[in-house]
């Protein structure tokens, strides 16, 4: 399963910052040591391809540093060279996944992305680039100048975003396009305190448990599969609600949190829709927490992988006429 990372790539944050940079270098150390995982180091997005979610203005004041203190703050981390080249990366490895998902292998994944507050016009939480945005707008181009001439609809994208922040950068980018649909499962009084619509929202309340997440996220997939035909899906696949997250306020556990996972996949892989995976968020109160869910969620993925392999294997794959060899 192909894995794109820039780890390399760390944030001068000041001493005390509750941004835990260190997870993403633990997660890919971690996923090193799967012979079934082939990490390769993400490209950069360029300035055009993320003027497809974001405004040029937006756009140069990152890449030029002339960011507002303001501005900064609202983000959460101070302007530096790092900060516009991992923001940059990230995005490139959302690309790349789901250009790799479509394209036959059915299932990839970035080791961070997930950046789902940053707006067309500013960042926000954590979020400077809105990966999965750029990422959906990217491909639904590539789609449409590949295969124009066989189709008049453009690639329709299901974006699952089971982060605990809903994903409000992401409903306000998409609010307007019926060929993006965005699902969010959320803490009801967590970050951000104003909320954008998303196509369908479930707000959970503090304290939800396994049980009562399930049958939200069997609810919002039935809404999902009721109100759009989808052909490929981003999953945003947030460790937070994890009863060990400390800004999370949920408390699924590990058995809860794999039950979300395998309900995604299952979910794409019976319909034979391609699927890219981000990370989004995990602020374990110790850090070994998050890697420990989020590389259970690559082991989730890998089964699903695997059966996608088998099948192109076999010479049953059916992958989009526009991404075939």
């Amino acid at each position: 399963m192909q894995v794109f990372y820039a780890t390399q790539f760390v944030l001068p944050l000041p001493a005390g910052h509750r941004f835990p940079m260190a997870k993403y270098a633990l997660l890919r150390d971690a996923l090193a040591r799967e012979p079934d995982i082939r990490l390769q180091l993400a490209e950069p997005a360029s300035d055009g391809e993320l003027a497809l979610a974001h405004t040029p203005a937006y756009i140069d004041a990152v890449v030029h540093g002339t960011l507002s203190a303001a501005q900064q703050r609202e983000i959460g981390f101070p302007w530096s060279p790092a900060m516009v080249e991992r923001a940059r990366r990230s995005v490139g490895a959302t690309v790349q996944a789901f250009r790799v998902a479509l394209a036959g292998e059915g299932v990839a994944a970035n080791i961070a992305g997930g950046t789902h507050h940053a707006y067309p016009d500013k960042g926000s939480g954590f979020c400077v680039f809105n990966d999965v945005a750029v990422a959906a707008r990217l491909l639904q181009a590539e789609w449409a100048r590949r295969g124009a001439a066989q189709r008049a609809r453009p690639l329709r994208v299901a974006i699952i975003d089971l982060d605990v922040h809903q994903g409000n950068g992401t409903a306000r980018i998409f609010r307007d396009d019926p060929s993006v649909f965005t699902l969010s499962l959320h803490g009801a009084r967590n970050f951000p305190f104003r909320k954008e619509p998303s196509d369908c929202d479930v707000e959970l309340p503090d304290g939800c448990g396994d049980a009562e997440y399930w049958e939200a996220l069997e609810w919002a997939l039935g809404e999902l599969e009721r109100r759009f035909a989808a052909d490929a899906v981003l999953y945003l696949a947030g460790a937070d609600p994890h009863e060990g997250d400390r800004l999370g306020r949920l408390k699924l556990t590990d058995d809860g949190m794999e039950a979300r996972d395998r309900r995604v996949f299952e979910w794409a892989w019976q319909r034979r829709l391609p699927l890219a995976m981000v990370m989004a968020g995990g602020y374990g109160h110790d850090i070994a927490t998050t890697v420990r869910v989020q590389c259970n969620t690559y082991r989730v993925a890998l089964t699903y992988w695997r059966r996608w392999r088998a099948m192109a294997e076999s010479g049953e794959i059916r992958r989009p006429q526009e991404y075939a060899p």
